[in-house]
């Protein structure tokens, strides 16, 4: 499982890095030709709008279809998004790119993770194979803004759209070696199940809001501290690497997973991660220089990066496993909603009780939270 398991991250890292770097080069090329920065949030905003309505149809295929077809379909929808930017780089275009490479992107995690999560043959197994999936994301984070960066300043916008169009290939040449699981069949009694059946679950339901509530933390962190940031009269570099250390240090924690995760129970690494990230969030308003800030923000990923291996693993457990991508669709899309949402819901609420009371808002919250994680104490997997 080790080399499929390397090609199937190579080719998750291809395809995410493809709307990792459209993701930063579309805003940029917008901003410079006289776009304001209402329209370049909405360019932004889209990125994450295609995953929210097709998180669930993408599970449900994944589900009859398997890993191939889906990826193939996601493969083409980046490779057509980035490619028409190359080829006409106007505003309404690299709007519908942007829908097209984040809807690619979500569809084909969908995809991959549920794959991995049925080719585990235990717990234990599964719980490495998440962590090392987990690392992906890190990388094409770098990979993809950093090549397209290059080309933009060496050569033109249009090549780094066409560089973006041809990683999604390269992805495909890796996954399409992969062994496709044998289909599953809905027991009988339920073939007419709808996804949103799932909720009536109370394990799903607690991990579905456990999920929220750390992707909200993400959220916080990511959008706020530039804020608190400009508030304590910090460098554009200085909040920069405030942020930078965030995230390599959730990238360090999921690349330390794999060796620890076979000791691990996941409600003991969710509640632990909750109740630091709350303790965090609570002092992180009382830090007033770059040096204290980014301490903050380096334990913060520590935290928060140690969680989604546990939560994906936990996600496996608790659901049928012929209706995994359905569950993964619905974390996925729940996800996304709070990603469009969240940053309107701090920004209004900043104005209001200022931002360190965002903070303590969300520290309270993951704080009360965490008894939710603690009881995703996990049985065994459905039958």
């Amino acid at each position: 499982m080790k080399r499929e398991l390397t090609l199937l991250i190579v080719g998750q890292i291809c395809l995410h890095a493809c709307m990792a770097g459209m993701r930063m080069a579309a805003p940029l090329m917008a901003l410079r030709s006289g776009q304001s920065e209402a329209a370049v949030g909405v360019l932004l905003a889209m990125f994450a709008l295609t995953q929210v309505f097709l998180a669930l149809p993408a599970g449900r295929y994944a589900d009859v279809h398997g890993l191939k077809r889906p990826v193939m379909w996601s493969v083409l929808m980046a490779f057509t998004g980035a490619g028409m930017a190359a080829l006409w780089p106007i505003f309404p275009v690299l709007c519908f790119s942007a829908l097209l490479t984040g809807g690619a992107t979500g569809g084909a995690i969908i995809a991959l993770q549920r794959h991995v999560g049925r080719a585990a043959r235990d717990t234990a197994q599964m719980k490495q194979a998440f962590s090392w999936l987990s690392i992906g994301p890190a990388f094409s984070n770098f990979i993809g803004p950093f090549t397209a960066g290059l080309l933009i300043d060496h050569a033109s916008f249009q090549w780094a759209y066409a560089a973006m169009a041809v990683l999604p290939l390269l992805g495909w040449l890796c996954i399409r070696h992969a062994r496709e699981l044998p289909p599953l069949v809905k027991p009988e009694g339920h073939e007419k199940n709808r996804a949103w059946d799932l909720l009536n679950d109370l394990m799903f339901r607690r991990m579905l809001m456990v999920n929220w509530f750390l992707s909200a933390c993400w959220d916080v962190h990511t959008f706020v501290v530039p804020i608190l940031g400009h508030e304590r009269g910090l460098s554009a570099s200085a909040i920069g690497s405030i942020l930078g250390g965030f995230a390599i240090a959730a990238a360090l924690i999921r690349m330390l997973l794999p060796i620890l995760a076979a000791r691990l129970q996941e409600w003991h690494v969710i509640t632990a991660a909750m109740l630091v990230t709350a303790a965090l969030l609570g002092i992180y308003p009382l830090m007033h220089t770059a040096w204290t800030m980014g301490v903050c923000s380096v334990m913060l990923g520590l935290s928060l990066g140690s969680v989604q291996p546990m939560l994906m693993s936990t996600l496996h457990q608790i659901t049928p496993e012929h209706r995994h991508g359905e569950a993964l669709g619905l974390r996925l899309m729940g996800i996304n909603a709070s990603s469009v949402l969240m940053p309107i819901l701090f920004g209004a609420a900043g104005t209001v009780i200022g931002i360190g009371g965002v903070f303590w808002c969300v520290s309270a919250v993951v704080g009360l939270g965490s008894r939710s994680a603690y009881l995703l104490r996990v049985g065994k997997k459905h039958e």
